[in-house]
């Protein structure tokens, strides 16, 4: 996580204190009103680690079996916000076992001991919502063998928690972590014996940000998917949480999840991960199937675009298409110049992928994996479609700019298939030209065929173009048509370096090939998974060119070998998730 916006304002600090030190004299709750239910889902794998005193938090492991995680002195501010979050309590939860529920309860006593009285990061709005969740799902797994004295401590501290959070809650960044706060602050005061009139004030707020957050197609400012599913989830819990009390959920939160519920399904796989784009990941395994039946929501997808994504599907193939203007503003500060670009996913496995979000990796990764060369889109000359803005000089957070801000596109069925038509101007201001990519999926799921052209449009635009091209040594502006694979795709350039074969796991064989008007080769790339310690080592097909005239056409294809089966059972199973 990063660190926020709002630790630049000396103001908003002092508040924080403020209200964290008023805290103090906060009468402490009784109990429960009824018995917790958990709902958040942790990782055995990670809870295992945890258990054995491996701290994996913001990309940095500190290997510590008898140190308490508050006597761990932070690498940086990412991994300090991580840990004060809490959300590894669901990892050791998920474990369960007597040494997950002692290191839990070491490690949460420990905090109220440390940190309960208030100030500094571990009582940020954000973290204090995330924190308060956690502590009343996994209330009963911590309070078991907890004499009286140290069971009015835990109530005493999530009293002054949500009295803290009624205060404060519009501290909270816009997006994930004002839902956090505010869905934290309806949790509490709904659970907490002598907290209930906390209760009311936040199911209207958080209505209110429902109708200012949440747009006409589902989404939400940044357009990262995974933000979206926790924020969905979040709502999911909080009407859940309010039927059980015998309350109304407003109509402006229903109507919230109604419009989030087919964005997610469009956004999903063929084999049910997230597409990955503007920072997300894949999303927490069982997460978005598990939210989607708690909705109740009917099955359908999203109209059009969703959020800002355009998906082509067919039988066991799904294709999804970044296919709109990059976010803007403060909800960019994780965004991805990714403007066209696509993941491809055959049945269970991953194919086409972009890089990923390298912000647990330290700013160097997270730098290049927001950059156009780490996703499967076409870049000149090594330049990002968006530029980022100097670092802030507080948050460190770079801004997109100069980013993309006409992106037309149609979609269309065909005889055979479907079609994604777009292009974006990201290129004119500097090279003059345009990017257009149009993408059919043939109607078995065995075909995509692709086509990126670079046009020169307009006066200007050619001018500007002609200026490039005679300064150029050798002419022309260079371009590369850049595909990623997933680490798990096994491929080796074939007949005679003109195609690339590639092997999925589930034993599924694809061949790439083009028109044969660039030059076509196998690079390394990176897979960037925020649970692992490092990036993964992957392959890239790059389509290298020249840009000559005022058109450029390239085309390509995607296709299942001949002999590979309609159906696959892919009996394969995962490997298990580790930090190696």
């Amino acid at each position: 996580m990063s660190t926020y916006d709002r630790l630049a304002g000396r103001g908003t600090r002092l508040l924080n204190r403020y209200y964290a030190w008023r805290a103090r004299k906060e009468p402490a709750a009784t109990g429960f009103v009824s018995q917790p239910e958990p709902r958040t889902i942790g990782s055995f794998a990670r809870g295992r680690q945890l258990v054995a005193g491996n701290l994996l938090f913001a990309g940095y492991l500190v290997e510590t079996a008898d140190t308490g995680l508050w006597e761990v002195a932070a690498p940086d501010a990412a991994f300090d916000c991580e840990r004060h979050g809490f959300a590894w309590l669901d990892d050791l939860a998920a474990v369960g076992d007597f040494k997950a529920r002692a290191k839990a309860q070491k490690w949460v006593w420990g905090w109220i001991e440390q940190h309960g009285t208030g100030g500094g990061v571990a009582w940020l709005p954000d973290l204090t919502g995330r924190r308060v969740i956690r502590w009343i799902n996994h209330a009963l797994f911590l309070l078991s063998g907890k004499d009286r004295a140290e069971t009015e401590a835990f109530y005493r501290s999530l009293s002054r928690q949500t009295w803290y959070l009624a205060q404060r809650w519009q501290g909270a960044a816009p997006g994930l972590p004002r839902f956090e706060a505010l869905c934290g602050l309806i949790y509490a005061g709904l659970a907490l014996q002598g907290r209930e009139e906390l209760a009311d004030p936040a199911v209207r707020a958080l209505a209110s940000e429902c109708d200012a957050q949440i747009d006409l197609q589902g989404g939400v400012p940044t357009r990262n998917p995974e933000e979206l599913l926790e924020v969905f989830t979040l709502l999911i819990w909080a009407a859940a949480a309010l039927r059980e009390a015998g309350r109304t959920v407003p109509a402006a939160h229903l109507a919230a999840i109604e419009r989030i519920a087919p964005t997610l399904r469009t956004l999903r796989h063929s084999d049910g991960g997230l597409a990955r784009f503007h920072g997300g990941g894949r999303g927490l395994e069982g997460r978005l199937d598990h939210a989607l039946a708690a909705s109740q929501i009917p099955a359908r997808k999203a109209d059009g675009l969703a959020m800002g994504y355009a998906r082509l599907a067919a039988r066991r193939t799904s294709v999804i298409v970044d296919a709109s203007a990059p976010p803007s503003g403060r909800a960019s500060n994780s965004g991805h110049a990714s403007t066209l670009a696509f993941e491809l996913t055959s049945g269970r496995r991953p194919l086409i992928v972009n890089c990923g979000s390298g912000e647990t990796f330290g700013v160097e990764w997270r730098r290049a994996g927001r950059a156009t060369p780490s996703h499967t889109t076409l870049c000149i000359e090594g330049h990002s479609s968006a530029r980022l803005a100097p670092p802030h000089k507080t948050t460190g957070h770079e801004q997109l700019i100069e980013a993309p801000d006409d992106v037309p596109l149609e979609l269309s069925d065909l005889a055979d298939g479907s079609r994604f038509q777009g292009g974006h101007n990201g290129y004119v201001h500097q090279f003059g030209l345009t990017h257009a990519r149009t993408l059919d999926l043939s109607f078995d799921g065995r075909t995509l065929s692709g086509e990126d052209m670079l046009v020169a449009l307009e006066d200007a635009a050619k001018r500007r173009f002609d200026k490039i091209c005679k300064t150029s040594p050798e002419g022309g502006v260079a371009f590369d048509i850049r595909l990623h694979l997933h680490p798990d795709v096994d491929a080796t350039l074939d007949l005679g370096g003109a195609a690339v074969s590639m092997a999925l796991k589930s034993g599924e064989i694809w061949v790439f090939r083009h028109d044969g008007a660039c030059q076509l080769r196998l690079e390394p790339s990176v897979y960037l998974e925020k649970t692992r310690l490092k990036p993964r080592a992957a392959m890239q097909i790059v389509l290298s060119g020249r840009a000559m005239q005022y058109a450029t056409r390239v085309r390509w294809t995607l296709s299942k070998a001949q002999e590979t089966a309609i159906a696959v059972r892919d009996l394969n199973r995962d490997e298990p998730e580790t930090f190696d």
